[in-house]
């Protein structure tokens, strides 16, 4: 039981990849013998927004260098961006931007 703490969700899933597709096992049967939840390996990361997100903004601040986080969220509206300003200001904070 300890050893299953040491071992990261990412391996698991790679373990779990290799079990089906050696042996054809049924996804169920694997994450049994695997001790992992099925919702853990069908995990999919959302991390791929956040990066264009944060390229998008730090393209903006090069451009306009006196705007802060305020103007900056009000341009990626005009954009098309769905996004909350607190996300914004965290982005901006996390890229070092501050005027």
């Amino acid at each position: 039981m300890y050893s299953q703490k040491l071992v990261r969700p990412v391996d698991r899933r790679g373990a779990a990849i290799y079990l089906l597709q050696q042996y054809s096992v049924s996804e169920r049967r694997m994450c049994s013998v695997l001790k992992i939840y099925r919702n853990a390996y069908r995990y999919q990361s959302v991390k791929d927004q956040q990066a264009q997100l944060r390229m998008r903004i730090w393209e903006i601040a090069e451009v306009r260098i006196r705007y802060g986080y305020r103007r900056i969220h009000v341009l990626l509206l005009r954009e098309g961006w769905h996004i909350n300003h607190k996300r914004v200001y965290r982005i901006y904070r996390e890229e070092g931007l501050n005027l």
